[in-house]
């Protein structure tokens, strides 16, 4: 006799201003090592939840290739609204994330889903392991047990009627969690062993942390070098791109796409740090969808396919060879675009310029040059992995 699959759906609450974070952009929403905060939640649950759901703020950024709803005033008129956008597909379970967790592993969630198929209900606790002190006014009081205390995270994991109806029956109520709405009906809740670093975005140096702990995670270093020189040629009325900036020139640089020297090489050093060829095999300069193409499609493809390893991109740095035109005044420009492409600090994106000094085709003005190097961190692998992996690719 076989068993059938549960169905599973994902509800992430990122409806919140972040207040507490400050700043003009809810932290939700803020870049992470390649991708926004709310962005990593999501690629969590990949494979694992048949529907995902995110409750937003309609103001906000919406996220894309996942539906969004938007939410109520609260959290739990958030929840609401993204349990009512569930019913249609009617799943078996339901797990409710905060966005503001970006680290969450996939073993948890799969840790989840099996406890709450058993019991109907799971929620992530960590015991308590500080001593624990009552105060008021700074003054301590009272030093508290510490015994059968612990802290919760999110995902929870219910069953999905259950749950649906519960905040229904309660809609009226303020939780903090919830969980609560299963203690308030008097249903048990399983408690999972909880992920020390499924931490929470609530100020600014967890931000911080949360860049740390998915760097040490991801442990295999690798460095990818890119060159690309394009031929100068009258402008003619066509732009000079360099770095995803337009420069105002007598001059631009020969191509079938934007000629973008400097995205070009940065995006064949990406490609090179997990072995995916060159630019020209994913775009080909032979096919007309490229004609006149902006270049930053082609370094958001080569991040993305990183990205699809599991990989982070920690640092890329572009050289610039040339005579003319002057390429410090545009040096941050080029520096704020390209960490916006990659979602990236700009302190982890480098660029600067030289000259040959009047010798080669880029001293005699017939060309630029680039140079790029970017520095990737991958998962580690086992050799099996690693195997299968070949095989799969050569298949």
């Amino acid at each position: 006799m076989t068993s059938t699959r549960k169905k599973i759906a994902a509800l992430i609450v990122a409806g919140g201003s972040g207040t507490r974070f400050g700043g003009d952009v809810p932290k939700q929403y803020l870049p992470l090592l390649g991708k926004s905060v709310l962005q990593w939640g999501i690629d969590a649950f990949d494979g694992i939840a048949d529907d995902v759901v995110v409750v937003t703020n309609p103001d906000h950024p919406q996220p894309e290739n996942v539906r969004s709803v938007a939410g109520g005033a609260t959290r739990q008129q958030s929840v609401q609204k993204g349990l009512a956008a569930l019913r249609a597909s009617k799943p078996d379970i339901v797990l409710i994330h905060d966005a503001a967790r970006p680290l969450l592993a996939r073993e948890l969630i799969e840790n989840l889903v099996a406890a709450a198929e058993k019991s109907g209900a799971a929620i992530p606790a960590l015991p308590v392991t500080d001593t624990i002190k009552r105060a008021q006014n700074n003054i301590i009081s009272k030093t508290e047990s510490r015994e059968n205390l612990f802290t919760v995270q999110t995902p929870q994991a219910f069953d999905f009627a259950l749950i649906d109806k519960l905040h229904e029956k309660y809609k009226d109520k303020s939780f903090t969690d919830d969980a609560a709405l299963c203690e308030a009906e008097g249903r048990d809740v399983t408690l999972v062993a909880g992920q020390p670093d499924n931490i929470k975005i609530t100020h600014g140096q967890d931000l911080a942390r949360a860049e740390s702990l998915l760097s040490a995670r991801n442990g295999d270093v690798r460095t990818g070098q890119g060159y690309d020189v394009h031929k100068l040629m009258p402008a003619n009325g066509k732009k000079l791109m360099l770095c995803g900036v337009a420069i105002p020139h007598d001059f631009t640089l020969e191509g079938h796409s934007d000629a973008d020297a400097g995205l070009h090489a940065l995006t064949d050093a990406l490609l090179a740090t997990i072995g995916a060829g060159d630019i020209g095999q994913h775009f080909s300069p032979s096919d007309p969808r490229w004609k006149n193409a902006d270049s930053a499609v082609f370094l958001r493809h080569a991040a993305n396919l990183v990205m699809e390893r599991g990989g982070i991109i920690a640092h890329v740095d572009v050289t610039i060879i040339c005579e003319a035109p002057k390429i410090a005044p545009h040096r941050a420009t080029m520096q704020e675009r390209i960490a916006d492409i990659l979602q990236l600090p700009p302190a982890r994106i480098s660029v600067k310029a030289t000259t040959t000094e009047g010798l080669g085709f880029t001293g005699r003005r017939e060309g630029i040059a680039t140079q790029a190097v970017a520095t990737v961190r991958l998962p580690f692998i086992s050799a099996t992995t690693q195997k299968n992996e070949e095989l799969k690719w050569a298949s």
